[in-house]
Formats: structure tokens, sequence, C-alpha cells
């Protein structure tokens, strides 16, 4: 049985990934940082009979990954990583404090650098296996009002596909799943980094930053898909790099060959919402109202 280790798994994608890898053919470690909100994850796995090993994870402690992927990696070989766990906010970049924007990188990248870096020497002595970044659709495009999350994704990006390309003669495969808009719980998560503010310069920035996610939640799509993808992105034998998941995702995708970044810069200016609206349907298909 090959074996897979997910992190963030206590709800949403890492939840999912982990139900719909055990219910095919893998063995998932399922790593959270928080012991206390497994609880969702155990029932289903003893209901349903599931492969599923709960373990304590935080991707921000460097001891803890260690200890977590020594215990793993002393039962057997880890044939799938799957970065998951990872952190949201949306304020402008004024507003956003240092700490805060250190902390989105610190989850969304180095934690996901510590992780690779305990599975990557025996994937590549053995010529095996196979690294999913779950990355997001505002890391393929430059997202204003969520500077530091898309920044971190953006380089969780950046090292998939450079990574891609150092482990590829070893038999390696790296891949990026980049979800838009999913049903889950992330925004209230991440509620004390969210901003907005009436009466700030910037409000015209957060209220269009929101009205494209609300157009994204018009068209969500649940966590299962993403769990889809992830299964054929690991398994199929027509390697791609870079996974889109949704409609809102694959418009982003698409815009990147299409619109300059030019053009997506001018958008911030003092734009009526029609012309806003009708430009942002252009160039990424998404309809805003």
């Amino acid at each position: 049985m090959k074996v897979a280790v997910v992190t963030g798994t206590s709800t949403g994608i890492g939840l999912s990934v982990s139900v719909h890898l055990a219910k095919n053919g893998y063995q998932v470690f399922a790593g959270m940082r928080n012991l206390a909100k497994a609880d969702a994850l155990q029932d289903i796995a003893k209901a349903q009979d599931l492969p599923i090993e709960i373990v304590q994870l935080d991707i921000c402690d460097a001891q803890s990954v260690e200890s977590a992927f020594a215990d793993i990696l002393a039962r057997g070989n880890v044939d799938v990583l799957i970065n998951n766990a990872g952190i949201g906010g949306a304020s402008p970049l004024e507003l956003t404090p240092e700490d805060e924007h250190k902390q989105m990188f610190e989850t969304n990248y180095f934690g996901a650098v510590r992780c690779i870096q305990a599975v990557l020497p025996a994937m590549r002595e053995r010529g095996t296996g196979c690294i999913v970044n779950i990355t997001s659709a505002v890391g393929l495009i430059a997202t204003p009002n969520q500077i530091a999350y898309s920044a971190s994704k953006w380089a969780l990006e950046c090292l998939g596909e450079a990574l891609a390309h150092e482990v590829f003669r070893f038999g390696v495969r790296v891949v990026n799943v980049e979800p838009g808009v999913i049903m889950t719980n992330i925004f209230e998560n991440s509620a004390e980094q969210t901003r907005y503010d009436k009466t700030s310069p910037y409000q015209p920035t957060m209220r269009r930053n929101g009205k494209m996610f609300a157009a994204g939640f018009a068209r969500a799509v649940p966590p299962e898909l993403v769990s889809e993808t992830i299964l054929e992105a690991i398994e199929t034998q027509d390697y791609k790099l870079r996974w889109p998941v949704g409609p809102d995702a694959q418009g982003f995708m698409d815009a990147r060959g299409k619109v300059s970044a030019e053009s997506w810069i001018e958008m911030g200016d003092e734009l009526s919402d029609e012309e806003y609206n009708a430009r942002f349907d252009e160039y990424f298909g998404i309809k805003l109202t």
C-alpha cells in the first residue's frame, strides 16, 4: 500500500484529501497541529474503516516536523507528500503588520519547505515519489488587498516549478494544485487577518477584493473536487505542473498568458464599477456584481 502524508487535515481540503486517498488505496498519515481537532477525521476513518493515522505535526515547528517524519519514515517509505496546511488573510500592505506578514510565509511557504526536505532525500534515492503543493488561484495572479497571502502562494508556486526541474532526473514528480474559492472555513479561520474599513483610502480595493470572493462563492466547488484533482495529478501518466481547481482558478490561469501586468495594474485606477467589472469579466471570465 502506498503511503501519503497530508498536512493541515483537521478540516476542509486536508480532511477531504485524507479520506479520498485512503479510499483509493493509500495509507494516510494525517498531520495536524492541534490534536484536539482530530475528532471529525477520526470519526470518518473509524466509521468507514479507512487506513488513516492522525499524527501531531506543526509545520511551523522544525522539531515537530523532524519528529513526525522520523516516526513515519521509520515505518516505511513516503510515496506522496501533500503540503496543504496554510493560513489566509486580506488587508492592504500598508495595514498588514510585519509579524502577520512573516507568519503567512512561515506557514504557507517555509512549512512546506520543512516537510519537503524531510521526505526528499529518500524519494530521490528511491527514484520515485510525488510532492503536491496546495497553492491558490491568487498564487497565479498578484492580488491586491491580499499581498501577504498572494505572495506566499506565489513563492510556493515558484518553489514547485523550480523543484520540479531539480528532481525530474530522479523520477520525483512535483505538482502545484491551485484551488479557487472552495467551500471550506478558511475565511472564518483568517478573520483576524482580514480588515475592512469604509473610511480607508484603500476601501475601493478592499471592496472589490470582497466582490471577487463573493463571485467565487457563487460558483464555489466542494473540497472533494480538490481531492479528486490531487489523485489525478499524482497518478496520471500525462504529467503537468499546474492544476487549477474551480472556474475562478481556471480564469486566473487562462489570464496568465493573455493579460499583461500593466493591464492588471491599471485596474487599480479610479474606475467605475461598471468599467472595473467589465474588465474583470474580460480578463478572467468572472462576473462581479
